[in-house]
C-alpha cells in the first residue's frame, strides 16, 4: 500500500486564497511546482483541478476539489472512484486547529474533529480510514484571539505566522515521496521529529 492520490483541501476563489483554510491548498501547489513538476488543470468531471503526476516513479493524482470546503467529498469520491483508488491509498491535506502554526503531523484515521470538509471526505468514501495530513494553524484561543473559529479559519495567518505555515508545508514536503513509496512508519518518525 502507498499514496496514489493526494488532496489538498480549500475553498475556491481568490477571496479564500490566502486564508488559514486554505492551507491544503498550498501544500498541492507547492507540490505541483516542486518535486512533482506539473500543472493543476480543472477536471469538470471532478469538478476539482487535478493532475497526474510521478513521484518517485509512482503515478500520484494531485487534487484540489473546486467545491466549497464542506462538499470536498464529492471530488474526492469522484476521482477515486474512477481510478480505482483504495480509501488507505489517499492522503488528504487540511488545515488543523488543534496544532499550533510550524507543527505538521501525519495520521490514519479517525474522527473529523468537526472539519467540515474530512466529514464530507469520509461520507463520500465511506471510511475514515484514509491518511491526514495535518498543517498546524493553531486555535483562536491558543493564539490570544475571541475570534470566532470560522471567522478565524477565513481569514489570513498574521504576519508572524505564516513563515511558520511555510516552514510546516516545506517539511511537509519533504516525506511526500516516502509516502508514495509506502513508507509511512519512516515518514511519520521524521516527519514528528522535524525541528
Amino acid at each position: 500500500m502507498a499514496i496514489r492520490l493526494i488532496v489538498g483541501l480549500g475553498n475556491p476563489g481568490p477571496e479564500y486564497e490566502q486564508t488559514r483554510h486554505n492551507a491544503g491548498f498550498w501544500l498541492i501547489d507547492n507540490l505541483a511546482n516542486g518535486i512533482a513538476r506539473c500543472k493543476l488543470v480543472r477536471e469538470a468531471r471532478f469538478n476539482a483541478f487535478a493532475a497526474k503526476a510521478s513521484i518517485n516513479n509512482q503515478e500520484i493524482w494531485l487534487l484540489e476539489p473546486q467545491t466549497f470546503m464542506n462538499r470536498s467529498g464529492q471530488s474526492v469520491g469522484a476521482l477515486a472512484r474512477f481510478y480505482k483508488i483504495a480509501v488507505d491509498e489517499v492522503l488528504v491535506v487540511h488545515d488543523e486547529l488543534d496544532l499550533s502554526p510550524g507543527i505538521a503531523r501525519l495520521k490514519k484515521g479517525g474522527s473529523s474533529g468537526g472539519h467540515n470538509g474530512l466529514k464530507d471526505i469520509t461520507a463520500a468514501l465511506g471510511s475514515q480510514d484514509y491518511w491526514r495530513l495535518r498543517i498546524g494553524i493553531g486555535h483562536p484561543r491558543t493564539q490570544g484571539s475571541q475570534q470566532p473559529v470560522a471567522d478565524y479559519v477565513l481569514h489570513r495567518p498574521r504576519k508572524e505566522e505564516q513563515p511558520l505555515l511555510d516552514e510546516a508545508i516545506a517539511k511537509s514536503l519533504d516525506v511526500i515521496p516516502m509516502l508514495c513509496d509506502g513508507k509511512f512508519e519512516a515518514a511519520t518518525m521524521l516527519l514528528h521529529t522535524a525541528k
